[in-house]
Parts: structure tokens; sequence; C-alpha cells
């Protein structure tokens, strides 16, 4: 694809969600920004969450995942869908009822201060790093198809993205997020879709070919029930691991939570999550599909895949490798660029408003300052966190050598094990606990977790995957129920 054919798109795709975001923020106060005034149609926060949820991540890595795990990841996006069902029926009326603006005032108003900067900062660190892991992906894409051609180098690539993003948020917040989500929801399904339409059309196949192909072909395998103690794929791990990281990156996560807290009330709240829920186990099941279409189409046509530093299929390229090499028509390259933008701006975007409410409510305390104050101090916190995640994405470059997804998983597995724990120390006991304390605990327990994951098949025979979650919420209770008082709450 020509470099100024694609700047045209570029250009011509964030003008759009210009215009949408002076619409939306027009008269936006920081209510506006943090919650939306209380008046995000649930509809819309359900489907602009599916953009929030998937990201540039599963737009490119999950297709790609499906070389080495086949349909496995379904395993966990049933988990995902019990775990909806949790926050929506246990964690959302509690938000709802405290109403808060920042969720990780539950942890204060439980068990102190100290208990609530610890769940901010744990929060602060693994959406920046998460998000960070996306905006990485995302760019890395953009330099291979746009920028390379101009010998631009990556720190620019990730400036420019990280820059249009600040811009159409920095003033109407979650309001203007909730109206640019949906729209960028709506481009990359279309974009899936377009492209496993080309796809079929190359191979002759109709939806029948479609259907038969996918569950005939060595991909196709969803459920892992052998070697529960040496396979990371097993069901049990897998589908528990669903429930806890859905439970922990969701309902946990002041980014997709501040998006449920925006709506008018509690019952619209939980209409969007159900709804949610629903949709996202058929859109996670398509992007999978997309992945069999992938090889299959490679295979078809005696594409040479690109490979890793280990010679390996570098399953993370495999998608914008077909899209944009010239083995697809125009279109499927045009449709796949905006897709793979919009993915990731519908998660990097809430993510910087999220960010920005926890930093000014949690960590300054800022709630209670006047409307010209707390508005100044806000965009200050916007601009900085926008400055982080740059600097936390070309980190990542030079540290990362894994699969994204594994890698998101993986980070959030540790960084979100200590949030899990408190949260479930709250709802699970009456204890109250010596808050000072807590701190230690929750900066312990991650790192002991670890220690745990590295020597356990060396010692037992056991392969912790993803669930190594578990581990790190139950050090993180356990040394809360060692530190706790006499006293309990009533």
């Amino acid at each position: 694809m020509h470099p100024f054919l694609l700047i045209s798109i570029l250009l011509g795709y964030f003008a759009v969600l210009m215009l949408v975001s002076w619409i939306t923020s027009r008269g936006a106060n920081n209510e506006a920004f943090f919650i939306g005034n209380h008046k995000s149609p649930w509809y819309l926060v359900a489907f602009g969450m599916i953009g929030t949820s998937i990201s540039g991540v599963t737009f490119v890595s999950v297709p790609g995942f499906v070389h080495d795990a086949g349909f496995s990841y379904m395993q966990m996006i049933l988990g995902n869908f019990v775990g909806y069902i949790l926050i929506a029926t246990v964690l959302m009326p509690m938000y709802y009822k405290l109403k808060l603006t920042s969720i990780y005032t539950y942890l204060d108003v439980r068990f102190g201060k100290s208990s609530y900067k610890t769940g901010a900062v744990f929060f602060l660190i693994s959406r920046t790093i998460g998000s960070a892991v996306r905006l990485f992906l995302a760019a890395s894409v953009l330099q291979l198809a746009l920028f390379d051609a101009w010998h631009v180098p990556f720190v620019v690539t990730v400036f420019v993205t990280i820059a249009f993003i600040w811009v159409y948020t920095y003033k109407g917040g979650i309001k203007t997020i909730i109206w640019t989500d949906s729209l960028q929801t709506l481009f990359f399904l279309i974009a899936v879709a377009i492209t496993v339409y080309v796809i079929a059309s190359q191979m002759h196949l109709n939806l029948h070919g479609l259907i038969k192909t996918v569950s005939t072909s060595e991909y196709s395998k969803i459920f892992y029930f052998d070697n529960f103690l040496g396979n990371k794929l097993h069901f049990v791990k897998q589908f528990l691991a669903g429930i806890l990281i859905c439970v922990s990156m969701t309902g946990l996560d002041q980014d997709l939570m501040q998006k449920n807290l925006s709506c008018k009330n509690i019952k619209d709240a939980q209409k969007n999550m159900l709804v949610f829920s629903i949709i996202m186990v058929f859109v996670n099941f398509m992007f999978l599909c997309l992945g069999v279409f992938l090889y299959l189409f490679a295979q078809n046509k005696g594409i040479t895949l690109p490979l890793n530093a280990a010679g390996k299929i570098a399953t993370d390229q495999v998608y914008p490798f077909i899209a944009t090499g010239g083995y697809l028509p125009i279109l499927a390259s045009v449709v796949f660029l905006l897709g793979l933008i919009a993915s990731t701006c519908a998660s990097s975007d809430s993510a910087l408003t999220a960010l920005t409410t926890s930093y000014v409510f949690d960590i300054l305390g800022r709630n209670k300052a006047d409307e010209d104050q707390l508005k100044r101090t806000r965009q200050r916190v916007h601009l900085g966190f926008s400055v982080l995640l740059l600097i936390t994405v070309l980190l990542f470059k030079l540290l990362n050598d894994k699969s994204i997804i594994d890698a998101l998983f993986t980070i959030a597995a540790y960084t979100y094990g200590p949030l899990l724990g408190m949260f479930a120390f709250g709802f699970l006991t009456k204890h109250q606990v010596y808050d000072k304390a807590i701190p230690y605990i929750a900066i312990a327990s991650p790192f002991v977790s670890f220690a745990i994951s590295s020597s356990s098949k060396a010692l037992f025979g056991y392969a912790f995957g993803y669930e190594i979650l578990v581990v790190n919420a139950l050090l993180t209770m356990l040394g809360m129920y060692l530190f706790r008082k006499n006293t309990v709450t009533n």
C-alpha cells in the first residue's frame, strides 16, 4: 500500500474523531470528564466497551495465537463470561451504593488510607503497563506498514499515536470516549468481517465452506483436559484464570468501571454488562476464526510467514503481514489499518482518562477542589500520563520477547493479583486489618508468586499459567489475615 494512501487514511480517521470530540465536549465540565454526568446511554457503553476490551492486542495477537494454541483461548473467554456476571451482580451494586467516582475509594471505606492508596497505585502500574503493551503492538504495525518506508524513527511513531489520542480526549474525557469508542468498535468489527469475506473469496468458500473449514482444521480444538499438572492450556486452569482475570482486569479496573459508573443508574449499568458479556463471546470466537483463515490462506497460497528471532512463526505479525503485504486486495489493507487504529485508540483513550481520574482523585485527593483548579490539575495529569505511556512503550520494545497476548495476561496476573486479594478480603471477611501493613503485603505477594511460578515445574511438575493470579491474590489475603485486628466490621 502506498504510504501517501496510508497517511491520508490516518488523517481522515482522526479528523472524524476530532469532529466527534468537538461535538461531545462542548460545555463539558469536570463531572462530564470523569463520569459523563451520569447520562451515558447503556447500549452505547456496552458497544463501546467491546472496543476498550478488545484493543489492538486482540485484533492482531489473538488470530496469531491460533497457530500455537488452537481455539484454547475460548476456555478463558467462557471463564470471562462468568466473571462478567459476577461483576454485574456483586461489584457494581456496591460501587453504585457508595456513589463512587474512583472504585478504589471502597478500600478507604473498608480498610483505610494506606489500603486505598495501595490499590490505586497498583491500578496505575497495571493499566500503564497494559496500555503500553497495546500501544506498542499498534505502533509496531504502523511502523512496518508506513513509517519504515519514510525512515521515521519508532519513537516518532509512538509520539504521533499518543499525541492524537491526547488531543481528542483531554477536554471531554469519558463523555467523549463513550461516543468515540462506539464508533471505533464499529470500525474494527467491519474490518474483521471484510477481511474474512475477502479471504473467503480468494479461497472460493461460501458460508458453509467457511464453517466447515474452521471445524475441520488442525487449529479447531477448544477444550484441553489432558495432563493437568504440566499443561498450561488445561481447561480448569484456563477457565479459572478467565474468571479471575476478568474480575480483576474489568471489575477492579477503573478504566472499564468508569464507563459503567457513567450510566444513569445501576439497572442500566447491569444491562450494559450483561449484553456486553454475551457479545464478547461471539466477538472473540470471530477473531479466532479469522486466525484459522489467515493460516490456511497462507498455506493455500504458499506464503512464507515472518519468523521471530528463535526461528518460529512470529504470530503477532501474521495478520499485518498478510493484510498489508500485497496478498489481499487494497480494500483488505485499508480496513486492516482502520481496524488496528480503531481497536488501539478505543482501549488507549479510555485508559488515559481512567489513569487521569485515579491519579487526581486517589493520589492527589483533589476531588474537593473548585471547578477551575480541578480542571487545571486533570489537564496537567492527563498530559503527564501521555508522556509516561510514551516512555513505557519504548521500554517495552527493548524488553519484550513474548507474544503480546501472552505478555499482557502475564503482566496482569502479577499486577492485578494484590488488587483482587484486597477486594476479595474486603468482601469475603469482616476482619479489619492494620492498614499500614497493606502496602508491604501487596508488594511482597507478586515477588513470592513469581518465585513459586519459576520453581513449581522443577519441584512439583506443575506448570503455572495465568492462574498464578490466584496464588498472588491468596498470598495477599493471607498477609491481610495475619495482620488482622481483633475488631471486625459490622
